[in-house]
């Protein structure tokens, strides 16, 4: 398992996604592996997300812990699974030559940056657990770790995707102020990286050099990205209460009304007066 976890670090530090390491068009990773490992720490930070209902509720509900616990990596995974399809299309449509099980590693790879900035601030979550007792505010606060965690996590695809583009094909989608079209004298070999990028050891989320999507490339993935925000938004409206309120019974599911984004501004309001 230790393995699984130096995998893990390899993606956070950019080992795993310099040019050198994608040249066969892929991330070097046992998926099995790190999805257990992402498992794990998905549910340490539901263990810390959960602990304000046990406090709160002055040490009865337990239920809520152990639910919001499991619920944490089910809202990352389920949201994995409906939007893997549209990412391989999308990917698609710009001319990428990434293979399927390429775009899910890329996928799987960016839930271990979010899931790994998701437990690094779980601490501060739990702090905040047995220091206020405002459910509004921890509500938020949550909100807030999350957000931080998927921009990060989606930053990491992204660069990681331009990195894939360059070391597969240089010339393929970019759009480069520096550096002319490289040709390749044969079919099967791969045309050689810009000299500036060679030796570039960008970190996992830094911009290996100075070339940027095409407009409608940025277009495509921007719109991916928005796609993949609100359905893992809405999932974890659907999946509620993760907190737990202290003022209602447990319940593992509640019933369908309103939307994420209006309990947000609620919560806000309420937290304002």
């Amino acid at each position: 398992m230790l393995h699984w976890f130096k995998q893990l670090d390899r993606i956070l530090r950019g080992e795993a996604t310099r040019l050198s390491a994608l040249r066969a068009g892929t991330i070097d990773l046992s998926v099995g592996g790190l999805v257990i490992v992402l498992i794990i720490l998905g549910l340490l930070y539901g263990l810390c997300m959960g602990l304000f209902s046990v406090i709160a509720s002055g040490g009865r509900n337990y239920a809520q812990l152990a639910a919001t616990t499991i619920k944490v990596p089910a809202l990352f995974f389920l949201t994995l699974l409906i939007t893997f399809p549209s990412l391989y299309v999308f990917n698609a449509l710009v001319g990428s030559r990434l293979a399927i099980h390429s775009v899910l590693r890329l996928l799987i790879a960016a839930l271990g940056v979010m899931l790994a900035v998701l437990a690094s601030l779980g601490t501060i979550v739990a702090f905040f657990s047995v220091s206020t007792s405002s459910y509004s505010f921890m509500i938020l606060l949550n909100v807030v770790v999350f957000a931080i965690s998927g921009f990060l996590g989606l930053l990491f695809l992204l660069q990681t995707l331009h990195r894939l583009s360059i070391a597969q094909h240089p010339e393929a989608i970019f759009e480069s102020a520096n550096y002319p079209p490289v040709e390749s004298n044969t079919a099967t070999t791969p045309p050689p990286l810009p000299p500036s990028t060679e030796t570039a050891e960008p970190s996992a989320i830094g911009r290996v050099d100075n070339r940027m999507l095409g407009p409608h490339v940025r277009v495509v993935f921007r719109i991916w990205i928005l796609v993949f925000s609100l359905v893992g938004a809405q999932m974890g409206w659907v999946l509620r209460p993760f907190i737990g309120n202290p003022n209602m019974a447990f319940t593992l599911f509640r019933h369908r009304e309103s939307n994420f984004f209006e309990a947000v501004l609620h919560h806000l309001l309420h937290l304002l007066k």
